[in-house]
C-alpha cells in the first residue's frame, strides 16, 4: 500500500510563513521520485483549487494566486515534498492537501475531486489571520 501523509500546518498571522510536508511510503524500494506531486487546496464554500506542483524532473509550476510567494521543492531521498509558504495571507487558510500520480499525459491541475488524482493525503489545516 502506498499512502502519503502532509503535516506542518498551524495558525499563523498575515506576513507570516510556514513549511508543509508531504512524506510518502510503500513498499520495498517505492520512489516517490516516479510521481508528480500536487499541493491542492480547499476552503469552506470553495472549490478545490490547485497549487502547485513539481515533475520527476523537478520542473515546478505555481498558481497565480501564489506565485513568488511558495515554493515547491522536493527531496527524494527522503520521499518527500515540501511546501515553503511566505507572505501568507487571509485567502491562503484552507485544507491543504498533497496528491500524486504516476501516469503519463497532461499535468492535472483543473481538480474536481481529490479522487482525480492517484494518491492523496488527509490534508492539513492553514489557518492565516489578518
Amino acid at each position: 500500500q502506498v499512502y502519503v501523509v502532509e503535516s506542518g500546518g498551524g495558525s499563523v498571522q498575515a506576513g507570516g510563513s510556514l513549511r508543509l510536508t508531504c512524506a510518502a511510503s510503500g513498499y520495498r524500494d517505492f520512489r516517490f521520485s516516479r510521481y508528480r506531486v500536487y499541493w491542492v487546496r480547499q476552503s469552506p464554500g470553495k472549490s478545490l483549487e490547485w497549487v502547485s506542483d513539481i515533475s520527476v524532473s523537478g520542473n515546478t509550476y505555481y498558481a497565480d494566486s501564489v506565485n513568488q510567494r511558495f515554493t515547491i521543492t522536493r527531496e527524494n531521498g527522503k520521499n518527500a515534498v515540501y511546501l515553503q509558504m511566505d507572505s501568507l495571507k487571509s485567502d491562503d487558510t484552507a485544507m491543504y492537501y498533497c496528491a500524486a500520480e504516476r501516469r503519463g499525459g497532461t499535468a492535472l491541475r483543473k481538480p474536481l475531486s481529490l479522487h482525480d488524482y492517484e494518491l492523496w493525503g488527509q490534508g492539513t489545516q492553514v489557518t492565516v489571520s489578518s
